[in-house]
């Protein structure tokens, strides 16, 4: 099984540093050259690979940590994402009504086509993602939703190996609006900091 995060502002740095704390290479990506972000990447750690998006998208599970107006340009680096896991990890201030009435996670399954999707590791802020999810002796909760049971359990597995607690919302439309960052309202996990305790 091999990883990417695309994305390599706050929230792709962020999850960046989980990957090197837990000692799991990842290949990290944006639309730019690897050379302008290499030397972020190398201050992470060793296990953190710069790569060209065309790179990037042959791994099987792969993070979206760009801005949420720009995943459309990444779905069309593949003509079809079958048998790839992607974890949405971003979010939008796009009410609802603009989205037609879907939560951002069921509109991002639409653009990757064949796709096995998983909405998670968004509720959290860039700096409270980017620390040791073990904190008071329990571990930081992240939360996770998708209507593929098979993907939700890979990316928690994936979510445990980090060092974090996953937890399972159910599928995109019902947990998907739980960590949905805007609508008429915010989402009722939308920022919530939580550490599970065994």
């Amino acid at each position: 099984m091999n990883y990417a995060i695309i994305g390599f502002g706050k929230i792709g740095q962020a999850l960046a540093q989980a990957f090197a704390r837990s000692g799991i290479e990842v290949s990290v990506a944006t639309t730019r050259d690897p050379e302008s972000f290499a030397s972020e990447a190398a201050a992470i750690g060793p296990a953190i690979i710069p790569k060209t998006l065309e790179e990037a998208v042959t791994a099987d599970v792969i993070f979206l940590a760009v801005r949420f107006e720009s995943h459309p340009a990444v779905a069309k680096a593949l003509p079809n994402w079958k048998g790839k896991t992607i974890i949405d990890a971003m979010n939008t201030l796009a009410p609802l009504e603009e989205l037609g009435g879907l939560p951002s996670s069921a509109v991002v399954a639409k653009a990757f086509t064949g796709t096995k999707l998983v909405k998670g590791f968004n509720h959290l802020v860039a700096g409270v993602l980017d620390q040791d999810p073990a904190v008071h002796g329990g571990r930081r909760v992240v939360f996770l939703a998708s209507d593929d049971d098979g993907a939700a359990a890979e990316v928690g597995a994936l979510a445990e190996k980090l060092g974090f607690a996953p937890i399972k919302l159910g599928g995109l439309l019902e947990g998907g609006l739980l960590v949905h960052a805007r609508g008429n309202s915010w989402g009722h996990l939308i920022f919530k900091d939580l550490v599970k305790f065994e």
